[in-house]
């Protein structure tokens, strides 16, 4: 009877154990199960999706809006970080890896100069814009100096002879001294010797005075007056009236009094009282404050603005507030090769004592400028205007000529230093704000707002900065309104459609074509040049002839080829008797010819070219009256970029442009003698040029591509040589000048 309760007691138990743990997996299934459903979904959708689309039953958005961006190679494409420039069709850049994206299309105008943003995005980039304004303007030229003394205006007092310091009437430094003021009694035994050999001369010379009989002996014993008394005065240091009253005493005195020469302060004592010294050592020092040098350093674009007498406020470091004036005495002419800077000596009153040596000083001087940003070359000071100044000492002013108080000079006018007597209207510069101009290395840009939301890019030359605007010399007009905010994000725009930018502004800018065939010369009367000039540029053809040979002869240009060459063109540059064309050209020689030395043949062959166009230029309308000489005008089309023009004095054709690989190549285009152009054949072909007696070649004709001459023969198997455009191989050529490709 026990037994069956005990077992039906037990069932209960273990069935009550299960059902908890049955009802906990229900519940995580339920719990757990959407959300896999859900995600299992959802990949499946994303999976069909992509193979829809790329089976082409269906298309994103973009390519169904633009399929032909998306799918045309022409399309410029861009990588994101812009490492490299933009190419057309997709890909991937070389330097990063990222995928190169199709450049952006948000200029609607298209003409690869501008780009157009719409009123919204611009309230979002916070784009401002400013008028570029035309005003007068100054430049302020700032600079720190130190105050030191006026060199000429320092004494130092010696001993003149040796001795014995018996008093120091200027017993502390600091003491003021006036000229004839006692500074020191110095007690010499030679000097009391030599006033006795004074005083027995002076009573010899007046005892034979009375005797006519010894005239001799009297201009003897002048001669031994005066060359003791002189004694006395030079070697000595004693005054005129000292040793006048020494005669007339009659006595010896053994110790002489030491004067003051100027009017200053004692600014050193070297010596005691009671102290030795021998002859020609220092005493005192003495230099007079009553006006003072500043010492400036300035960066040498700094220096260049700044002139003789130019007036320059002050403001000492220990006296804040408180303006001193001075001028400009000396602008070193050479920049210091360890700071490059340039030394600026300024000239300050101190009347009052104010300033002290050694003290700082910040100087600011005040420039007028030029609409090209340089300082103009007149100027109006109303202290200066209708004056006179000393060309040494420019804190002496006067109403009327005459000489320097100071150094006895003789005065000059102050427009002799640019100074204007009467006041002179200053020039208008444009100037706009700094954040305005973009720079990157040697690119300058601003974002002009040429319609309403179209900003266009233009390439600008700097002036020079003022505060916080900057002077534009060229590229923008006054009036125009440029962007001074949010333009880095219209150059990023800008970017992205592929147009010109900060880093690349030339980007998408025409180039000019090169001219084909010869350079055609303008037909006018020649300018015969007599005197110095005519034969400067008689030399510098004769300096251009022989770098032309140079380069035909494959040898880079000599340093002293190109000096000689550059040193006429400047010469000749001033000239007056050039006319203004002349002169013009001569400067685009004097340019390109500091670029000929240091350099290979190959790359000194580029600054040639426009050397050779201004010397053809040059000599069809000027030339030396001596001169006899014909010129020749060459020109060959095989030159790569056109432009190959170039003069000879002489037969035969030496191409400066290809030297050994083709030295016959080219035509005769024409001669210029010293009377005007004569046969120009600047209207025939550029080669196979027919002639009536043809020349024997020194070579094979250019239009046989692939011959060469016999000095040339491995050199031309090696580079085979095209034929120029105007050659036809279906008709035949006749010989012409052009001898050698």
């Amino acid at each position: 009877m026990t037994t069956p309760n005990t077992t039906n007691s037990s069932a209960p138990t273990e069935a009550s154990r299960n059902q908890p743990r049955s009802a906990s997996w229900r519940y995580w299934i339920k719990l757990l199960l959407p959300p896999v459903l859900l995600l299992l979904v959802g990949a499946g959708l994303i999976f069909l999706l992509g193979v829809a689309q790329r089976t082409g039953w269906i298309a994103d958005g973009q390519s169904a809006a633009a399929p032909t961006e998306a799918t045309s190679a022409d399309v410029e494409h861009i990588c994101p970080m812009f490492c490299v420039p933009p190419q057309e069709g997709p890909g991937r850049c070389a330097v990063c890896g990222m995928e190169l994206v199709p450049a952006s299309t948000g200029n609607q105008n298209g003409d690869g100069r501008s780009i157009t943003i719409d009123p919204a995005s611009r309230r979002v980039a916070n784009i401002q814009t400013v008028a570029v304004q035309s005003v007068a303007q100054t430049r302020p030229v700032r600079a720190v100096g130190q105050l030191r003394y006026d060199e000429g205006a320092l004494a130092t007092i010696s001993s003149y002879v040796d001795g014995r310091i018996e008093r120091l009437y200027a017993d502390f430094t600091g003491m003021e001294v006036r000229p004839g003021d006692q500074l020191a009694l110095v007690y010499s035994p030679p000097l009391y010797s030599a006033q006795v050999e004074l005083l027995q001369a002076w009573r010899s010379l007046n005892a034979v005075s009375s005797n006519p009989a010894v005239a001799r002996v009297q201009e003897s014993q002048q001669r031994l007056y005066e060359g003791t008394r002189r004694k006395l005065i030079d070697e000595l240091g004693m005054t005129e009236a000292q040793v006048s009253q020494l005669e007339q005493s009659g006595e010896a005195n053994s110790r002489l009094h030491l004067y003051s020469p100027i009017n200053g302060t004692v600014i050193e004592r070297l010596a005691d009282e009671g102290q030795y010294v021998q002859r020609g050592e220092p005493i005192y020092r003495i230099a007079d404050l009553s006006h003072v040098w500043l010492m400036l350093d300035l960066f040498p674009e700094d220096a260049a603005a700044i002139r003789y007498g130019q007036r320059v406020d002050a403001e000492v470091q220990s006296l804040p507030g408180r303006r001193f004036p001075g001028r400009v005495a000396f602008v070193d002419p050479v920049v210091n090769p360890k700071t490059r800077t340039v030394g600026v000596r300024v000239v300050l009153l101190n009347e009052n004592r104010m300033l002290r040596i050694g003290d700082f000083a910040r100087a600011n001087v005040q420039v007028d400028l030029e609409p090209t940003g340089e300082a103009a070359e007149e100027i109006y000071d109303p202290e200066l205007a209708g004056k006179w100044i000393s060309p040494r000492h420019p804190h002496v002013i006067e109403d009327e000529p005459g000489d320097c108080r100071v150094c006895g000079v003789s005065l000059v006018s102050s427009s002799r230093f640019g100074f204007a007597e009467q006041p002179v209207e200053p020039a208008k510069v444009m100037v706009v704000p700094r954040s305005a101009v973009l720079m990157a290395g040697q690119n300058s840009v601003v974002y002009v707002e040429v319609e309403a939301g179209r900003f266009e890019i233009r390439p600008v030359v700097l002036g020079p900065s003022i505060a916080d605007r900057i002077v534009i010399v060229s590229g923008v007009e006054p009036g125009e309104y440029v962007a001074v905010s949010g333009n880095f994000l219209i150059d990023s725009q800008m970017v992205l459609a592929g147009n010109p930018s900060l880093i690349d502004p030339t980007r998408g800018q025409e180039k000019a074509e090169p001219s084909e065939g010869p350079l055609v010369l303008e037909e006018q009367p020649m300018q015969r040049i007599a005197g110095p000039t005519g034969e400067d540029l008689e030399r510098l053809y004769q300096a251009y002839f022989a770098i032309a040979a140079t380069l035909a002869d494959d040898q880079a240009v000599p340093s002293d080829q190109a000096a000689t060459l550059q040193d006429l063109a400047d010469r000749l540059a001033g000239a007056d008797d050039l006319s203004d064309s002349a002169q013009s050209l001569i400067a685009v020689i004097a340019e390109h010819s500091d670029q000929l030395p240091g350099v290979t043949f190959e790359e000194a062959r580029i600054p040639f070219k426009p050397i050779s166009k201004s010397i053809l230029q040059l000599a069809a309308q000027a030339r030396g009256a001596e001169a006899e000489t014909t010129f020749i005008h060459f020109y060959c089309s095989m030159v790569p970029g056109g432009e190959g023009d170039w003069m000879q004095p002489s037969e035969p054709l030496a191409n400066p442009y290809w030297g050994s690989k083709m030295l016959r190549c080219g035509i005769n285009a024409g001669q210029l003698s010293p009377s005007g152009i004569m046969g120009n054949s600047a209207a025939e072909p550029p080669c196979c040029e027919v002639t009536s007696e043809p020349e024997p070649a020194a070579g094979p004709s250019c239009c046989e591509a692939g011959s060469s001459t016999k000095e040339s023969d491995e050199e031309a198997e090696s580079q085979p040589t095209a034929k120029p455009s105007c050659c036809d191989e279906s008709t035949p050529t006749a010989p012409s000048e052009e001898t050698e490709s």
